[in-house]
């Protein structure tokens, strides 16, 4: 569907393609600013109501095989992981579903890396694998202590590339003030991996008492990315060579710890709601889900949301949003409307957070839905990726 059909309310649970996924423009859509509140359309109700009724059906893969899009972060992933993974597995701790779980004054969580190619400009697996795990725990809010890795290495890796990838590690753990104190490693046949894939979990303490959810929205709260989204994807795109495209780029993978310690200590207790780091299925993904954890509608403005040149340009020859880009050293921070600035200022203090930007409100209606005002003047929902435009970027 292009973004500027209606929505096909024959497929209102599927509203979009791998190029612009979930993206459909809601009918009239000019006069849609009305959904910051106030009534709506009786036939925009019908198709929000249509699309509610679809996303609260039980998940249920209708594949017989897993496909690239079950780990793109998008539609596909999130029903893989509520029709197996969490029936399987089904305990309190899990069922949030945000980026670890927090008990006991912890925080866990674990991430796996089988990016292609291996090194790209601006990094590699071996520190995105430290930042990935790193920014994970500090969107826990807490402070990052140790890490496992775990290789999983191809018969015939060059062992100079496996140290140029461990040194990288090692200097991205001492950036972010942690430690790799356990780890495994697996050998497999030649031509039973691509290389070398790496698994990390990570520990991290929660120093002060914040509790940050996808739940905690609220009506009239901001909502703020650290900084441009879309670089990694688009710079691990470009570097695998198959695209006749230029662009000065590299990745923005990079630890967010000191970011959040900073977020946090200006906005004080409670002010905070969420943070999640964009990275799989990007800022859209994210919003999405604080959307429908909190039953709430995000409003995002188009113009509002920072953007790199080269990247919009990359986006635009590739048909892909930016939005739906994955990016490895960003975060979008749902806060307090009243902290909104004390927020930015913050962000704004550390080198990562420079061009913060406040990119939209939460609002009570349509509960669960993610609205953009785009910069022609119309309304458009922004629904879960669906496809896998962009695989193996992380």
């Amino acid at each position: 569907m292009n973004p500027g059909n209606p929505v096909d309310t024959g497929h209102a649970g599927n509203t979009g393609h791998a190029g612009h996924a979930g993206h459909a423009e809601t009918a009239g859509s000019p006069g849609h600013a009305e959904t910051a509140g106030g009534p709506l359309r009786d036939r925009e109700r019908q198709v929000l109501d249509r699309i509610e009724r679809a996303r609260h059906r039980k998940a249920r893969v209708r594949e017989d095989r897993v496909t690239l899009a079950h780990g793109a972060g998008g539609k596909a992933t999130h029903t893989l992981i509520e029709a197996v993974f969490l029936e399987a597995f089904r305990n309190p701790l899990l069922e949030t579903l945000e980026d670890g779980a927090v008990t006991g004054g912890l925080a866990f969580t674990t991430d796996s890396f089988v990016v292609t190619p291996l090194f790209f400009p601006g990094g590699d697996i071996g520190d995105l694998a430290v930042n990935g795990t790193v920014n994970d725990l500090a969107m826990c809010g807490a402070r990052p202590r140790y890490l496992s890795a775990a290789f999983i290495l191809e018969e015939g890796f060059p062992i100079a590339d496996l140290r140029r990838i461990t040194a990288s590690m090692a200097e991205a753990a001492r950036v972010a003030d942690v430690q790799i104190v356990t780890g495994d490693t697996k050998v497999v046949q030649r031509g039973k991996a691509d290389g070398c894939y790496i698994n990390t979990a990570g520990v991290g303490t929660l120093d002060r008492p914040v509790r940050l959810s996808a739940a905690a929205a609220r009506p009239g709260d901001a909502v703020i990315v650290s900084g441009p989204v879309g670089e990694h994807g688009i710079t691990v795109m470009l570097a695998r060579g198959e695209l006749d495209i230029e662009a000065d780029l590299s990745s923005d993978t990079a630890p967010l710890n000191a970011l959040t310690d900073l977020l946090l200590s200006a906005c004080g207790d409670g002010r905070v709601r969420c943070l999640r780091d964009a990275t799989r299925g990007g800022v859209a993904t994210i919003v999405n889900e604080i959307a429908e954890s909190s039953q709430v509608a995000v409003v995002l403005d188009e113009d509002a949301l920072p953007v790199r040149p080269a990247v919009r340009g990359a986006c635009e020859l590739l048909g892909i949003d930016p939005l739906y880009v994955a990016c490895e050293g960003r975060m979008v921070a749902v806060v307090a409307a009243e902290a909104a600035e004390t927020a930015l200022g913050a962000l704004r203090s550390h080198p990562l957070g420079a061009d913060a930007a406040v990119i939209g409100r939460i609002n009570d209606d349509p509960p669960g839905l993610v609205l953009l005002r785009t910069s022609f003047g119309g309304t458009r929902i922004v629904d879960l990726l669906v496809g896998d435009p962009l695989p193996r970027i992380c």
